[in-house]
């Protein structure tokens, strides 16, 4: 990455301000504003979130946005980091309220010329959405990155109605933020008294997300799909290939009734220009960033909306690793989304192959070992070694595997691939996970995509009906939206498993699922390569701003492994990460943290299923040190999940607070 000291504009930051909200209540924001802001007042940037504007550090991205003329602004949501009040969950309708004040605030003063965008990854990109369905008249656009327009569907809690382990390990991070306690040197002597009042009041986020196991009002709220029309600001939605959230940006392309973009590139859940976007290569996203708000906070001609509306990363094939620093490929691009250059491509899954014409129906029944899906990868990689899906080979050989003739010629996608099943299945609730995948001669398999559902799911995520057993029905499963090319000479696999763990929470007792081959079928969006991809002006390199004085005094680091017990049949998969120590120089503040995952499961038993998650946290400056561990328990009867937790703070040595928690949850259908 290059790194740029020379700007248009001088830029001076500002480590503290407080936004004071009309119940009384202050937000804390860090600034970085262009020196001459006050006698030309410049748009602002802002970011909404709750894991400390000292989180991670953002000078290298809000210093270049000052240095080009903008205010770059970071807000601690209510509850986090050294604003007041507390923070009950994700997503609220406070949430929202507050962030309609500070926008208000901001467009008031002297150094802003009242126009904003919003920015943000994640949380912050969800909140981006969220907020510009509420039409605040001061927001004008937004770059929303790795987020999602249905909570329910495509978030990290439920996919196709099976309950994510994610929902379960996030949780349990979620409540280690949430136990972060104020920096004295900027809320004075009362931070003791916030942070005791945040851990007494604390929820236990797994509360909400296993109680709401059906797409119901819950998840509805802050789902921006219940009606695009509500947003009226030009959205740019970007993600990456190997992100959990890649299904919106072309959703958003096609519902969204506004000026828009879109923009997938090979990353994991990360901005596009940092070195940490793994897999490469990165690209200049900050320039782009510019180029859009220019245009649309400025009133500048910077040709961006000329451009085409969707670029996307098709993916060279490459062995099948559970890592890449860069992933082979080429960018394309559709003026429109979804795109008359898409055409559909029909197969037959039958008996002895993936076919162009459907055979003669037969019966194929799976019942898939409960550690199937060892080769899964994370739900969203953050390019850490280990996220990514490796070798499926394994996984195969434990599923129903359809796969055609070695193919004769190039085959390219772009979208979402769809496979419909005649399915049944012996018992009331079964799921099912689809895989995609590119075949090698030499057998190794790379997943390309792969879609989950919860049988029980079939028509509705609503109103989720019981399978009768032995009853035949016709389910769609939509892979996830994928950019791939399959070389001439291998295989394209489509394989059906009947778990998939450590991606999803097993079904209450094992089913086994009958497909029938020859009535069954894949349809694969299929791109033709055409020559306007070889002249489509290419991104810039990646740049920023210099990073902010850190001093590490342990690296990061991770660990994952799986272990099968060869007499018992269980499997343990464990993921370690110590996030390090450092010290953040200009405030003197050390911080460092970890996370412990062990996910147990046997073969034919879905009720050994158990994780064990611990979160932990320090911070502290001089004599001021705090402390915060949560662990959480999670398992499962037939009927209920069964979660334990507990969450420690300690001011120094001496404990100040122990909560625990235990709760008993009906099994829905799941």
């Amino acid at each position: 990455m290059k790194i740029v000291t020379d700007f248009p504009r001088g830029v001076r930051e500002i480590e503290n301000v407080f936004i004071s909200l009309s119940d009384g209540a202050r937000l804390t924001a860090r600034l970085w504003l262009p020196e001459d802001a006050e006698s030309d007042p410049v748009p602002a940037i802002l970011e909404y979130i709750p894991y400390r504007r000292r989180a991670r550090d953002d000078t290298s991205t809000y210093s270049y946005f000052a240095g080009h003329g903008y205010a770059g602004v970071r807000v601690d949501l209510r509850g986090s980091g050294e604003s007041d009040g507390l923070l009950a969950d994700e997503y609220a309708k406070q949430e929202q309220d507050d962030c309609l004040e500070v926008l208000a605030w901001l467009a008031r003063q002297l150094w802003c010329s009242g126009e904003c965008g919003m920015m943000g990854i994640s949380w912050g990109g969800f909140n981006g959405l969220q907020v510009a369905a509420r039409q605040p008249p001061e927001l004008k656009a937004v770059i929303t990155l790795c987020s999602s327009d249905d909570r329910y569907r495509d978030d990290i809690h439920y996919l196709g109605g099976c309950m994510l382990l994610r929902n379960i390990t996030w949780a349990a991070e979620m409540a280690s933020h949430m136990a972060h306690a104020p920096d004295p040197a900027v809320v004075g002597e009362r931070w003791r008294e916030m942070w005791l009042e945040r851990l007494e009041n604390q929820p236990l986020p797994l509360d909400n997300w296993t109680e709401h196991q059906r797409r119901d009002a819950y998840w509805k709220h802050g789902s921006v799909c219940e009606d695009y029309s509500s947003i009226v600001c030009p959205i740019y939605a970007v993600s990456g290939w190997t992100d959990g959230y890649t299904n919106t940006v072309p959703r958003l392309l096609s519902k969204l009734d506004v000026p828009r973009k879109g923009l997938i590139g090979p990353w994991g859940h990360n901005y596009p220009h940092e070195a940490e976007a793994y897999p490469g290569p990165q690209m200049g996203f900050l320039q782009e960033c510019l180029r859009w708000w220019d245009h649309w906070l400025k009133g500048k001609d910077t040709g961006i909306m000329d451009e085409p509306m969707y670029r996307a990363w098709i993916y060279e094939p490459a062995p099948p690793r559970a890592f890449y620093s860069e992933r082979p490929g080429r960018w394309v691009a559709e003026a429109s989304w979804p795109s008359t250059h898409i055409r559909p491509q029909h197969w037959a899954l039958n008996v002895d192959a993936l076919s162009k014409a459907p055979g003669p129906e037969i019966e194929l029944k799976v019942l898939s070992p409960l550690h199937t899906g060892a080769a899964a990868g994370r739900f969203s990689a953050w390019g850490i070694p280990g996220d990514m899906p490796a070798d499926q080979r394994e996984d195969d050989g434990k599923s129903l595997c359809f796969d055609s003739e070695p193919l004769d010629q190039r085959l390219e996608i772009l979208g979402a691939p769809v496979v419909e099943l005649e399915i049944s299945s012996d018992k009331p609730v079964a799921q099912i996970c689809v895989r995609l995948n590119d075949v090698a001669p030499n057998g190794a398999s790379t997943r390309v995509s792969y879609g989950l559902l919860n049988l029980t799911h079939r028509d509705s995520h609503e109103t989720p009906t019981a399978l009768e057993p032995g009853k035949r029905y016709r389910v769609q499963v939509q892979l996830k939206h994928s950019g791939y090319a399959f070389p001439s000479g291998n295989r394209v696999r489509v394989a059906v498993s009947s778990t998939y763990w450590p991606l999803v929470w097993p079904s209450p007792e094992p089913a086994t699922v009958s497909v029938i081959a020859g009535a069954s079928t894949l349809e694969l969006p299929t791109r033709a390569r055409r020559q306007e991809d070889e002249h489509l002006k290419p991104f810039s390199p990646a740049e920023a701003a210099p990073a902010e004085q850190i001093t590490i005094h342990r690296d990061f680091s991770t660990r994952e492994t799986t272990t099968r017990d060869l007499v018992t049949g269980e499997t343990t998969y464990v993921l370690a990460r110590d996030y390090g120590a450092r010290t953040i120089e200009n405030i003197g503040l050390d911080v460092e943290g970890g996370k412990l995952e062990t996910f147990r499961i046997a073969e034919d038993d879905p009720k050994t299923a158990t994780m064990e998650i611990e979160n932990w946290h320090r911070q502290g400056r001089g004599e001021w040190q705090t402390y915060a561990k949560s662990r959480t328990y999670f398992r499962a009867t037939a009927t209920e999940f069964i979660v334990e937790a507990r969450l420690d703070a300690f001011e120094g040595n001496k404990l100040v607070s122990s909560r625990n928690w235990n709760l008993r949850k009906k099994r829905d259908l799941v």
